[in-house]
């Protein structure tokens, strides 16, 4: 139960923030700009649980354990063979895949390939700069495999640009 709460605490902060500060804005913009808003928040709630939460109670014990620097030998535990790399590997290239989709969406027209890379980027340099803070491990393999991810994702995007957004004006139009 003293797990969940832990939990809990960061998910209030989160519905909090959606609810207090990000929503009003979205509204404001339109049903459609709440919809995709919303689920690039929804997904960024999810990378933040599965990849550093738990946070806020965390934060008092951030420098109570030596500093694990990231891994800097891309692949290393692929060409070893260590641990279950495959599914490693799989899974930061999936964990991307949605902010490649929903990144564009959310700019309009000025939605770029080498925009949506470079935030991808930048998230995940970010998360894995803080993970060792949080006492997990960080590994530049992670960092690219989720940039491929965040392109793959913007392949999907434009493949299916015609179809989002029509179906976006029609839920605008409603």
């Amino acid at each position: 139960m003293k797990y969940l709460i832990k939990y809990f605490i960061d998910f209030a902060v989160l519905i909090f923030l959606y609810a207090f500060v990000f929503f009003r804005k979205w509204r404001s913009q339109g049903r459609d700009s709440l919809l995709i808003h919303t689920l690039l928040y929804a997904y960024l709630s999810l990378v933040l649980f599965f990849t550093m939460m738990p946070v806020i109670v965390s934060i008092p014990f951030i420098l109570n354990h030596p500093y694990e620097p990231m891994n800097l030998v891309p692949f290393i535990d692929v060409s070893l063979r260590r641990g279950d790399f495959f599914r490693q590997v799989v899974l930061n290239v999936i964990m991307t895949l949605p902010f490649g989709f929903l990144f564009p969406l959310t700019r309009g027209k000025r939605a770029k390939f080498g925009i949506t890379v470079f935030f991808c980027f930048l998230m995940s340099l970010g998360i894995e700069l803080l993970q060792p803070f949080f006492d997990r491990s960080s590994d530049i393999t992670d960092l690219i495999t989720n940039v491929s991810g965040g392109a793959l994702g913007y392949g999907l995007y434009v493949v299916f640009k015609p179809v989002t957004f029509w179906l976006l004006e029609h839920l605008k139009s409603r």
